[in-house]
């Protein structure tokens, strides 16, 4: 009996260990199966994990390449906008000469203007490219309106333009035009005081002031006109509209418009629709008084422009 029950404690002790030997190894399998799982993870990841440090690495190259770039753009911004400030610094300097000048020509008398541009000519050029400018921000140009009254009227008419500018009249239509203005580079321009033209008396059909009554003595301008014009030619009188409003300091359009028939005119026409300018179509009498003394002229306000 006591051998019987020896063997049957052996038994259980040799379950016991198969059963914990079959449970540690099978622990132990699960753990290499965790561990080989594990490492097969990795081994797959690997790749993604590569590519997304090559990706930075490449975005940190590209980020060092671009800086040379970068570079040479700010130094193309620096020098796109040192160009760009030195443009407007010249514009500013221009538009400063311009005033200095345009406001001279207003205030001083037709001699005195011309001995200031016979001093320095290039002052001319100056001043008619700020007046360009100046007119490029019209919406409409009287000039162009007196070129198409001149291109539907005879082709034979004889034009003198007095303070003709670019003589634009001139290069537009096919008739004779005397282009008259203080000082000009171009050779068919007559460089002269307005008020004393080298023109013969009675030898011209339209006498055109286009924004040209500049000075204070613009009546002296006016007089010249009924000296050089035939029996029944024509007076065309563009100016700017502010010149010519009472309410706000300029002339009375109705005095002005008596002191050009006392020189010996029939007033013709008025136009006031333009918000920029006006125009006066005035005819030469065919008799011609001789008493012209006396005659009240309204003081035109100068154009100043304001400092921006």
């Amino acid at each position: 009996m006591e051998k019987e029950k020896v063997d049957t404690g052996r038994r259980k002790r040799s379950f016991e260990n198969a059963t914990t030997s079959h449970a540690s190894g099978s622990s132990k399998k699960k753990k290499r199966r965790r561990k080989a799982k594990f490492s097969d993870n990795r081994t797959e990841a690997s790749p993604s994990l590569e590519g997304g440090r090559n990706s930075k690495r490449r975005k940190k190259d590209q980020r060092q390449d671009d800086v040379p770039s970068n570079e040479k753009l700010g130094r193309s911004l620096c020098k796109t906008k040192g160009t760009t400030f030195l443009d407007k610094m010249r514009s500013r300097l221009q538009g400063g000469h311009f005033r200095m000048i345009n406001e001279k020509l207003y205030t001083c008398c037709g001699d005195e203007a011309l001995q200031f541009f016979k001093k320095d000519p290039s002052l001319f050029d100056v001043y008619h490219s700020g007046y360009q400018e100046q007119m490029s921000r019209w919406p409409q140009q009287p000039v162009n309106i007196i070129i198409k009254w001149i291109k539907n009227h005879s082709p034979s008419f004889v034009v003198a333009d007095f303070g003709c500018g670019d003589a634009r009249i001139a290069k537009s239509v096919k008739n004779n035009v005397f282009s008259i203005d203080l000082v000009s580079s171009d050779p068919s321009v007559i460089a002269c005081d307005m008020s004393k033209t080298p023109l013969s008396t009675s030898s011209v059909d339209v006498a055109v002031f286009c924004l040209s009554l500049m000075g204070v003595n613009y009546p002296s301008y006016l007089q010249e006109a009924p000296r050089v014009l035939k029996k029944c030619g024509w007076l065309l009188i563009a100016e700017v509209r502010s010149r010519f409003d009472p309410n706000n300091g300029g002339a009375d359009p109705v005095i002005f418009s008596k002191a050009v028939q006392q020189l010996g005119f029939t007033s013709v026409s008025e136009d006031f629709s333009n918000k920029m300018f006006v125009l006066f179509f005035f005819k030469k009498k065919e008799q011609q008084s001789k008493e012209r003394k006396g005659i009240e002229w309204p003081e035109l306000k100068a154009c100043i422009y304001k400092r921006r």
